[in-house]
This record gives C-alpha cells, structure tokens and sequence, in this order.
C-alpha cells in the first residue's frame, strides 16, 4: 500500500475519513487554524492529545497512546476496522507521518499522507470548508458529519524499539539519528536536557528526507541494509521512516521515546562523529 498520496488523487479518494493533524513542536493547537479552513469533511485531531500519549518522566515527550484512548477518539472520528484514512498537516510531513505510522502501528492498514499538506490541496486549487463538526460534549468527541466507528485498535502493527531495543540494534544493524548533525554530534541541544547521541547510532538528517524525492531516499539509505530510526520524540523518526517505506523499502523500527527518553534514563551518551 502506497502510503503517499497527492493532491488530486487524494481529492478523488472520496470514501477515505480525513484527518487534520496541523501541530508545531512546542507550539500552540492548530485547532483555530482547522476551524478558519480544512478539507472538506476533515475531522481535527489534537496531534498532542489525541495522536500521543501524554508525557511523563520517563517515556519520552511523544509516547505511543494508551491503546483504549486512541481507540475512542478514533472511533469518535468515525474510523471503522476497514477504513481508508486520508491524514494532513501543514505540509512538512512531521506530525502527518507520526499519525500515520500510529495509525498503522495500531492495526490500520490503508493509512495515507496527503503530499504537501493543505499547502498543496490549496496550491492545486481545490476547495476548503469552514465548518466544524458539531461534537455532543468535548468527553465522547462524537462529530455530527460522521457516525461513530467501529475500529478496535491492535497495537503491533509496525514494529517499535525500547530504550534496550535501540541500544541492541545500534550494537548489530544501523541505528540512525535524524537530528541535525549539530544536535548529534552533541554541540547543540534545544530541547532535551542532555546532548549527544546514542552510542553506535549514525546521522542522516531528516531535513534531507524529500517526500516529494524518493528517489534521492534511495540513494541516501542504499548503504543501510537494517536501518532504525530516532530522534528527539520520536516524531521526526516517523517522517524518516515514511519516506523509506514510500521509497520502497521496509517500513523500518522507530525508537519512539528517542532521545527525550534515552536521555532521562541516564543512558551512556556519545558526542562528536560517529566512529
């Protein structure tokens, strides 16, 4: 299943639930943003909220959901067993990626990124609503445009990596960090309170990942026979691994706690380059 799609054919894939997942790290909800204009019939999901579990000590700042929370706000959504489901964002691929690979993860099978976002839904000239569905009451997040669903989510879809995960598979494949080489070689950390990297792991930034180049995906990770991916939550992982399977490959392994969880459990840190 090609998990890309672009803007026309996403438009024509009309029986596909759709899903905004606008976020910025750090940042504000979107859900203003959603409200002033979506995808027709789109449904918002709070990326933080509803797409993550929330944050703790350890675990890292992204964790995967409580199966039986996903499981209500994707039923909410109107998510069946059986749906296709069409997810955006903004256009950068990040928070888009990591629902997918949740949703698959999860037990969905026909999960899609829109290419480009609303940037390029709007930049191909098709239309865009204003109107919210209606929720009964802000608890059953139930929408008036869709009846509620039927999915039961089966966690183990796609395969995901602990903290001695990671460590294992540094020690024996390639475990590769998609931070900026400033972040990996430990010279620069703007959000975690440790630096560096994990030891073993190599760096191939994220930023280089096109979407819209899969063959230059190719070429990057032609070396890496077994890649798995980190990064700081476990969100810019998700991209890396999308764009891999979309170049054909393997959907690989994500750390999903990352670096934010590496870090809090006082792990052995590396800096500099890889050796």
């Amino acid at each position: 299943m090609r998990p890309l799609i672009d803007a026309e054919a996403a438009a024509a894939w009309t029986d596909a639930v759709r899903i905004d997942v606008r976020w910025t790290l750090g940042g504000d909800s979107k859900e203003a943003e959603y409200a002033a204009g979506h995808l027709p019939g789109a449904v918002w999901l709070d990326f933080d909220r509803d797409v993550c579990g929330p944050a703790g000590p350890v675990g890292g700042r992204h964790p995967l959901p409580d199966p039986e929370a996903l499981q209500a706000v994707l039923r909410a959504a109107g998510i069946d067993d059986d749906s296709p489901v069409l997810v955006y964002d903004d256009g950068d691929g990040m928070s888009a990626a990591r629902t997918w690979w949740t949703l698959r993860w999860a037990g969905l099978e026909d999960v899609r990124v829109l290419t480009g976002g609303l940037r390029a839904w709007t930049e191909a000239g098709l239309p865009v609503e204003a109107q919210v569905p209606a929720s009964a009451t802000p608890a059953s997040r139930k929408f008036a445009q869709r009846p509620e669903g039927n999915v039961t989510v089966r966690p183990g879809g796609l395969p995901v990596l602990d903290a001695d995960g990671a460590a294992a598979w540094a020690a024996e494949h390639d475990l590769v960090d998609v931070r900026s080489p400033e972040r990996y070689r430990g010279e620069f950390e703007p959000v975690d309170p440790v630096a560096g990297h994990i030891p073993g792991a190599v760096n191939r930034f994220l930023a280089e990942d096109d979407l819209g180049d899969l063959d230059r995906v190719r070429e990057r990770y032609a070396s890496l026979a077994e890649p798995a991916f980190y990064c700081g939550s476990g969100v810019g992982a998700a991209r890396s691994a999308l764009a891999l399977t979309a170049a054909g490959r393997p959907t690989p392994p994500v750390y999903i706690g990352s670096w934010s969880d590496w870090g809090s459990r006082g792990r052995d840190v590396a800096h500099g380059e890889a050796s």
